[in-house]
């Protein structure tokens, strides 16, 4: 007997029978040619599935429509924890981060440029900035923006090397370091001494460091620091570890930043 699917029971489906064949979710999107995000979103249960994609589906799987839909069909794993998403993703990395220094010397100059007189960015804001720049960056465009990699530590995501970075801008008088204090707390803040070099950065780049500085430059501490203990990289990620990017596929709103229904529409 068929049965009516939620997105969530059919996302959940399909995660099983892939799976269960061994396919990692980049083989199984190119097999029935769509992204690997979007395939992440559709297991997720938060994208529809249409007809021609269910049909390419059912190929490359090998199930039937009337199996798929029946209330009897079995799947062999549920939806995986968080813990179990991080696992999975292991296996299936496509893109791994390459820093580029001097992309992210001028994606900091530029933050710094449009956002150091605002009295809020200190450090944890200015880290913020950075994190969500890159990782929304991917999530759009599955390329890396710097190509930084994050640690999660306690007060939230820090890129590696940023010690050396900074002393090195220091050093170069591209940056100056001022101790103050704000609402009686202690403060370190970095003020632009040059500008950004806007041609390292495509026109698709600075849009998003735009879209990012909009939204949460005028956020204290506090409040960027919670928003961004609840994005799923940051979750699904263990104290002191690297965070991987391809966790930006598994973001739910407010945090995710692609529109998965347009990328249907369009195929």
């Amino acid at each position: 007997m068929s049965i009516k699917l939620s997105q969530k029971q059919i996302g959940q489906r399909i995660a099983g029978l892939r799976k269960a064949k061994g396919l990692s979710q980049e083989d199984l999107a190119k097999g029935i040619k769509i992204s690997r995000s979007s395939l992440a979103q559709i297991e997720l249960g938060n994208r529809n599935v249409n007809i021609p994609e269910l049909q390419n589906l059912s190929v490359v799987l090998g199930f039937s429509l009337d199996d798929f839909v029946s209330e009897d069909f079995c799947i062999r794993q549920k939806m995986e924890s968080n813990s179990d998403i991080k696992a999975q993703l292991h296996e299936e990395r496509i893109s791994v981060p390459t820093l580029q220094i001097n992309k992210f010397k001028n994606v900091l100059l530029y933050i710094l440029e449009r956002c150091a007189g605002k009295p809020n960015v200190g450090e944890t804001v200015l880290y913020k900035l950075l994190y969500f720049s890159d990782f929304n960056y991917y999530e759009i465009y599955e390329e890396h923006l710097t190509g930084a990699i994050y640690r999660k530590l306690p007060y939230g995501p820090v890129p590696l090397k940023l010690d050396t970075i900074i002393d090195q801008m220091l050093a170069n008088s591209l940056i100056q370091r001022v101790k103050t204090e704000y609402h009686r707390f202690p403060q370190t803040r970095y003020l632009p001494l040059d500008k950004a070099d806007l041609t390292q950065l495509k026109a698709s780049e600075k849009e998003v460091i735009d879209q990012v500085i909009e939204q949460m430059s005028d956020w204290s501490a506090s409040a960027i620091s919670n928003y961004s203990h609840n994005d799923m990289p940051w979750l699904a990620s263990k104290e002191g570890e690297k965070i991987d990017y391809e966790l930006a596929f598994y973001r739910e709103p407010p945090f995710s930043v692609r529109n998965y229904g347009d990328e249907m529409e369009e195929q």
